[in-house]
């Protein structure tokens, strides 16, 4: 499967390290834990909404890598492990109960999950389509996928440098 990521420039495209910051499904010193969106927009949505970026003039200095990263996962779905929607795509407050979750499914051997995402709104997954011109596809909701431990066998591709699209932030679940 394909899915994406943004870095820093010069950054490689995984962690090698356990000590990266915590995140939604892992806590401090339990990487390294990697996240992947099933969607551009989707990565876009992750770094604006953690960089807290909600103006038009602060998207004009961010230059990052965008990657196509190709991962062999089979992923557990977190809608069904009876968390409510609101925890899954809520505010830093619901990150333990997430974190939570993850290390009891690291716990049974999980080594991926696959969990809405909680920073593109609600079927603001949508692409595009070319018809009489550039229109929104239909809407779909974005999905995150995070990977536990080394991930050696992934292949990645450096599609660029960019900078996230203006329309990014209508479509970014901001905390």
């Amino acid at each position: 499967m394909i899915l994406f990521r943004q870095t820093p420039i010069g950054r490689p495209f995984l962690w090698e390290i356990a000590s990266q910051p915590e995140g939604r499904w892992h806590g401090s010193g339990e990487g390294p834990a990697h996240y992947f969106a099933d969607t551009p927009d989707g990565a876009w949505a992750e770094f604006l909404k953690h960089s807290e970026i909600v103006d038009i003039d602060e998207l004009k200095d961010i230059k990052r890598w965008v990657w196509a990263v190709e991962v062999n996962i089979e992923p557990v779905s977190i809608l069904n492990q009876g968390l409510d929607r609101k925890i899954l795509t809520g505010n830093k407050k619901t990150y333990g109960i997430c974190q939570k979750l993850a290390r009891h499914l690291r716990g049974e051997g999980v080594t991926a999950i696959v969990a809405p995402s909680a920073a593109l709104r609600a079927g603001e997954a949508n692409g595009w389509n070319l018809n009489n011109g550039l229109q929104p596809a239909s809407p779909r909701d974005g999905r995150v996928f995070v990977v536990f431990g080394a991930l050696a066998t992934a292949v990645a591709w450096l599609i660029g440098t960019a900078s996230p699209p203006e329309y990014m932030l209508d479509k970014c679940r901001y905390f």
